[in-house]
Order: C-alpha cells, then structure tokens, then sequence
C-alpha cells in the first residue's frame, strides 16, 4: 500500500425513467421536475456471469472472494463485453404487474488488473466491481406467486441487510457493522467504508403511484452519500522504492530528534528560572512599558501620590502576572509530559530503526538473491507463456475438432437411426418373406415327394416293361406339373412385389423426413408471422388509444366553446334588458360574438371533419384487426396441427432412439465385456513370462547350489572325523592324567607320611581344580547335527593348567584351526 490516501464520500447519481404507456393511460403524474444541470441520465444495465449457491472466504490479507467464481483471461473490450453477455445469459428476468423485465437476482461483475512496470518492476492493481442491483418489491403491487415470490423475498432480504450496513457506516457509532448478514454485502465490503471509491446509480419510477418506493430509494442513496472511504493506491514496491523509503523515515527521525532536543534545552532554562527568547522578547516589551511611566515621572519633580484606583489597577496587573505565571507553570507541566512522550516516541523509533536496520540488511542480503531467483523465474514464466500460448492453440485446435466431431457424430447418429428403422423394416419384411418361402417350400417338397412317391410306386408296378400310360393319367401328371409351374411363377411374383413393396416404403421414408423438414420450416415462419401479427395488433391498439385520447380532448375543447357561447348569450341578453352602457361597447361586444360565432364555426367545421376523419379510419383499423384476428386464428388453428404432427414425429423418433439405444447399449457391454477378457489374458501372460523367466534363472543358479551343498558335506564329513579324533585323544589323555596324578600322590604320601593330611588336602584341592579346569577347557560347539568340542584360550593360574592347555593343542592343532 502507497503512503497517499485519501478520503471520499460515496458519489450518489439519480435516474427517473420515463412513463411507460400503462401509466399514462391510468392518469398517473410525473413526479420529478428539476432545472439547469440538477438531473442526471446514466442508462447503465450490467449483467454478470454468476453461479449458483458459491461460498465467500477471505484470503490472508482478510479481503473477501467468492471460491469457485468463474474466470476468465480476457486482453480487449469486447472481450470484456463478451463475457458480461455470458453472465447475462444466467440471470432469471420475469413479468410481473410492475416491471416486464424484473430482474430476480443481484448481479456482481469483478474486474481484477494487475500492472507491471517492466524496467522499474513497480506493480499496481486494483479490482473494478459492476453491480446491478434488483429493485425491492411491494408483493400486492407485483402480484408475485411461487416462485417469483421467493425471488422477491430473498431480493427483500438481501436489500435489507445492505440498508443496515449502510445505516450503520452512516452513523458511525455502532462498532458493528454486518456485514456477514449477506453474502452480497460480504463481497462488497471494501466498497463501503473500505479502501474504494464508490459511485452508485439509483433508478426510480416518476409514477405518483409509486411515490413511497421512489421516496424510499432517494432516502436510500441519502444515507448512502453520507459514508466515508479511504481510497489508498495498491502498490507493491519495489526494493530500490523500500530503500528511498527508508532513507526518507531516517531523515524524519533525525528531524524529530533535533526537535526532541530543542525542546528539551528550552524546557531545562524554563526549569532553571531562565527565560527562552520568546518569553524574554515579551518580558522586554512589558518591562519597556512600564519604564515609560517612571521616565516621564522623572522629568517633573514633582511627587504624585498613588490614588486607591491606580493601586487597585497594580493589584489587578499584579494578579494577571500571578495567573500568567501559573499558566507559565501549567504550560511547563504540558511541555515536560510532551518531552516524556516524545522520549517515548524517540525510543520507540530508535527501536523502530534498529528493526528497520535490521530489516533493511536481511533485505539486502536477500536482494541478490531474489533477484537471481526472479531472473530465473522471468526465464520460467516466459517458458509458461509459451507452453500457454501453444496449450490454447492447441485448445482451440481441439475444441474446433471435437465440435466437427460432434457435428459429424449427431449426422452419423441421425444417419444410424435412419438405417436403422430402415434395417428393422427390411427385417420385418424379410422375416414375412422368410415365413411365405418356408411355407412355400413345405408346399412345393410335400407336392415332389407326394410325386416321387406316385413314381416310385408306378415305376415298381411297371418294372421294366415300357407300358404306354392311359391319357387320362398323362392329362392329370401334365395338369400338376403346369399347377407347380404356375405356383413357383407365383412365388416369383411376390417376390418381386416385396422387392417393390420395400422400395416404396423407402421412399415413403424419405418423403416423411422431407414433410417433417417442411413443418418444422412452416411452423417456423408461422411463429414469426405470429409475432408479426402481435406486434402489428399492439401497435394498433396503441394507436387506437392515441386516437380516443384526441377524441376526447377535441369534445372537451367542444365542451368549453360552449359553455363560453352559452356564457356570451347570458352577458347580450343581459345587456338588451338592462340597455346599458354606450354604443362603443355594444359594437365592439358585437364584434367580439361575431368573431366568437365565427371561431366556433370553424372549430365546429374542423371538429366535425375529424370525427369524421376519425371514424374512417377506426373503421378502417376495425376491418384490418378482424382480418388479422381471423388470420391469426386460421394460424393458431394450423399451428396446433403442425405441433400435433410435430409431437407424433416426435414419439416416433424417441421410440426409435430407445430402440438404438437399447442395441447400442448392448454393443457396449459386450465391447466392456471383451476389454476385461483382453486385461485379464495380458495380465496372465505377463504372469506366465514373468514365471518363466523366474524359472530360467532358478536353472541357472541350481548347478551352483548343488556344488556348494556337496563342498559343505565335504566339510561336514571332515569335521566330524576331527571331533572323533579330539574326542579319542581327549580321553586318553584324561586317563593318563589320572594315572599320573595317581602315581604323584602315591609318591607324595611315601615321601612325607608325616604331612599325610596336608598332603589329602592337596590332593583334593588338586581333583576339585582339574575337574573344573576340565569342564572349562572342553567347550561344544554345533556344527549342523555334529556337536564339535574345543578348548578356548585360559587366563587360569593353577599348577597344571599349562600343562592341559599343551596337550590339548599339541594333540590336533589342525582340528582347532579348522574349528576356528
């Protein structure tokens, strides 16, 4: 947002339509009568695009927008217009007793620019709303029912929630407005009292019969002139304008700093009792003042008593000095709580400019960096532009086909129900055909075997003998032969009959669909004619009414000249019975009748040649109407018959396309059913694959498996022969360790049999030791279903544990090395 804004009221203009010919005819006055340049005309109608039943949100800078609202990109004026008529084609307009064109619904239509400057990158934008407003209703002068009547009390509603918004902007001391009470006013809430500048028409009737609604209207825009925005400009600005910004509100705090300074030295003298120059430029010019009186006193001698009035005018100067003082003092107390806000104010700012600073060094570390950023995305948005441009060429290109498509599918599709009704009527005929040559056939096969039977059995009772027929039994074989003859010429006639019968009704079709062209082509211009003839009556009818307005205006006219004339003859035969007055006035009052009875001569003569003229011409128009009336009923009469046809043909084209809907419908399951069979075999051959080649890689990897598990049963083998080996060599060794302890202990109780106990205890403590270092030394491990023992490593002190661990090693120190 720009630093400029501004304040302004909304701008109220005010449009008074004219009569209409139903409010002329009833008498109604025109109520508005204004001078000079007091009215203004604005003929605006807007229709916007709308949908049906959006929702309003705000976006993060809380302005409101309507989601899912349609948009479009346009770059001209007439495309602009173009959209407003698409808008347009949306809105519901009905008839009702007060308007023939009621608009049932408000219209919203949002402009929204955006500007870039691109040298400067300076970007502006604005939103432009175009509002068409439906007018409030009065339900028992409308007449309105169902649901224009619903229109009408949603129109009311919505009307009614915008006149409090308005109301409550208007007095501003309400610190709620509503604007959530309306979907409408939610929209248009910058509009009124926001950052806007609003201009609004107000359209209303001149019918004295309309005067409450007009005078609600006015006092509408009344309200609404009185509403104040603040227009402020939609500025993204730039990094350079960010940093002329702040060098701008970095001068202006030096500026207050100054000020904050000035004002606290000139309030430090004041506290010191020492006057600012000011306060002692004024002091001088009182205290030169007051040094008058004592010079003047000065140059005479003489010595002047004060009298009580001069002391009492001391007393009074005394008592202002007082109170100018007290307000000095007042005025000190104003200036150091101004200099403690200020203080604050200064700390406030430096806060400000330390953040500022701050702020300013985190933009321009980030400056390069945007700006590298916004190069590349220059570079991606010109590449999305392009990639744009040939996505609507080819949109267009698109779109230009799918209706051909289109096109040529509704063609195909009529051209499919045609060949199709003709395809049912051939079957039809050929399925009859198909019964008649079966019965034909039946027919002609019973008649050849009832003769191969008569042969047969004639030719056995013959046998080979050549036996000359009677002639009667020659005449009846003749007979029956010609009989079959002129039977199977028979089918063959028929036949063709049929063969003819189907072209006939193929051409019957054509002619049906070339009448059924030429009714839809009537019915047409019978509509225009129709409405021709209504427009023509209408007219008429107007002109109809002008002409009986004239009428009576001339018999009023007529009226008024005789009543003057019966007048005149009152005054002349006043004036013979009274014979007053002198001869001067008796001419001229005879001058005056004379010219009197002349002008209602003419009036008369003139009046009567119009009546006459008049009834002419009404009898004319009479004549004209009833044969349009006639003609108008022969062309209602005809219409009703061509839309009964219409309505048939219309039955049998729908029954038709049922019918191909049905085949179709048909065509496509089986169409579905052979595309599922057709996913279902290529899944399973990419099954089938798959498992072969997982089967090929199996093949592959099983020589090598196989080598491995004999290479691990080798080992196996080898292992188990090494524990069996360690197993032998342990046990010898355990009992040659036995044996030699044994002998140890024999030879250690003949030695010293007077340390026999002693020597007991050793030998305890000698078998609990190697019993456990025996169980320490031997370890299991499992190899497969082998157990393998082997002997760890011993930190264990005792006086054969060296020993065990030797022997153990030197029995099979490969064994241990295959083990580890």
């Amino acid at each position: 947002m720009a630093d400029a804004s501004a304040e302004c009221n909304i701008k109220v203009l005010c449009r008074f339509r004219p009569l209409n010919q139903s409010e002329i005819i009833r008498g109604d006055k025109f109520i508005p009568l204004f001078q000079g340049d007091d009215t203004v005309s604005i003929a605006v109608s807007c229709y916007f695009l709308t949908k049906t039943n959006l929702a309003v949100h705000e976006d993060k800078n809380r302005v409101p927008y309507v989601k899912g609202c349609t948009e479009r990109f346009v770059s001209s004026p007439e495309e602009v217009m173009d959209v407003i008529d698409e808008g347009k084609a949306n809105r519901h307009v009905a008839v009702t007793n007060m308007n023939e064109h009621s608009s049932r619904s408000h219209s919203i239509f949002l402009i929204n620019i955006k500007q870039e400057h691109v040298e400067t990158e300076q970007k502006l934008c604005g939103k432009l709303y175009l509002v068409d407003l439906a007018g409030s209703e009065k339900v028992s002068k409308t007449g309105a029912e169902g649901a224009v009547l619903d229109e009408a009390k949603n129109i009311n509603k919505s009307l009614s929630s915008l006149g409090n918004v308005i109301s409550a902007l208007a007095e501003g001391t309400k610190t709620h407005v509503p604007y959530r009470d309306s979907k409408m006013t939610r929209i248009l809430q910058d509009s009124l009292g926001g950052n806007c500048r609003t201009t609004m028409f107000i359209c209303c009737s001149p019918s004295s019969y309309n005067d409450q609604e007009t005078k609600s209207t006015l006092m509408f825009g009344q309200r609404a002139k009185t509403i104040r925005n603040t227009a402020s400009v939609n500025l993204e600005l730039t990094a350079e304008q960010w940093k002329k910004k702040y060098e701008k509100e970095k001068e202006k705090n030096r500026m207050m700093k100054e000020t904050v300074q000035r004002l606290e030295s000139e309030l430090n003298r004041w506290m010191n009792g020492e006057a600012t120059y000011r306060h002692a430029h004024r002091e001088e010019s009182s205290s030169s003042g007051l040094s008058r009186l004592p010079r003047e006193d000065s140059s005479s001698s003489i010595v002047i008593r004060i009298s009580e009035e001069e002391r009492q005018k001391y007393e009074e100067e005394i008592r202002k000095l007082y109170k100018q003082l007290d307000d000095k003092d007042d005025e000190i107390n104003q200036q150091s709580q101004l200099a403690e806000k200020l203080k604050e104010q200064m700390l406030d700012q430096e806060e400000l400019l330390v953040s500022s600073r701050g702020d300013s060094e985190k933009v321009s570390s980030e400056l390069g960096r945007l700006q590298m950023e916004s190069d590349i995305a220059k570079a991606e948005v010109k590449e999305v532009l392009q990639a744009l441009e040939e996505l609507a060429v080819n949109y267009d290109e698109k779109s230009q086909q799918v209706e051909d498509k289109s096109l040529q599918n509704k063609l195909l599709a009529e051209e499919l129900a045609k060949k199709m009704a003709h395809l049912m009527r051939i079957e039809a005929e050929l399925s009859r055909l198909q019964e008649v040559s079966s019965h034909q056939r039946k027919r002609i096969a019973e008649v050849l075997n009832g003769l191969m039977r008569d042969l047969s059995e004639f030719s056995a009772i013959v046998g080979n003998k050549d036996i000359k027929l009677p002639m009667e039994i020659t005449g009846a074989i003749e007979e029956e032969f010609t009989v079959a003859r002129l039977y199977i010429s028979k089918i063959k006639s028929e036949v063709k009959s049929m063969v003819k019968r189907c072209r006939q009704l193929e051409n019957l079709q054509m002619e049906c669909h070339r009448k059924m062209e030429e009714t839809g082509r009537e019915l047409s211009s019978c509509q225009l004619l129709i409405s021709q003839h209504e427009a023509k009556i209408h007219s008429l009818t107007d002109y109809m009414q002008n002409i009986e307005l004239k009428n009576r205006q001339l018999e009023d006219n007529y009226d008024s000249l005789s009543e003057e004339l019966a007048k005149l003859h009152a005054q002349e035969s006043m004036s013979e019975v009274t014979k007053g007055g002198d001869q001067a006035d008796i001419e001229e009052s005879a001058d005056v009748k004379r010219a009197l009875v002349q002008q209602m001569e003419s009036h008369r003569e003139t009046h009567h040649k119009q009546l006459g003229r008049l009834r002419d011409d009404i009898n004319e128009k009479q004549k004209i109407i009833d044969d349009l009336t006639d003609r108008n009923h022969r062309l209602h009469l005809e219409l009703e018959r061509l839309r009964s046809d219409f309505d048939r043909l219309r039955s049998q084209e729908h029954h038709k396309t049922l019918q191909l809907e049905e085949l179709t419908g048909g065509c496509s399951h089986q169409k579905q059913k052979i595309s599922f069979l057709e996913n279902n075999l290529d899944q399973l051959t990419k099954v089938h694959k798959q498992l072969v080649r997982d089967n090929a890689d199996l093949r592959c990897e099983l020589p090598k498996l196989e080598k491995r598990l004999r290479s691990t049963a080798e080992r196996v083998r080898a292992l188990e022969g090494a524990l069996k080996e360690a197993k032998e060599g342990a046990m010898k060794d355990r009992r040659r360790y036995q044996q030699e302890v044994e002998s140890i202990k024999d030879v250690m109780r003949a030695k010293n049999p007077l340390r026999r106990q002693h020597a007991a205890q050793i030998g305890n403590d000698t078998r609990t030791h190697t019993h456990r270092h025996k169980h320490k030394c031997m370890n299991t491990t499992q190899v497969g279903n082998t157990q393998v023992s082997h002997t760890p490593k011993h930190t264990q002190k005792g006086p054969f544990s060296g020993r065990c661990l030797s022997k153990i090693i030197r029995i099979n120190p490969n064994n241990f090395t295959d083990l580890h």
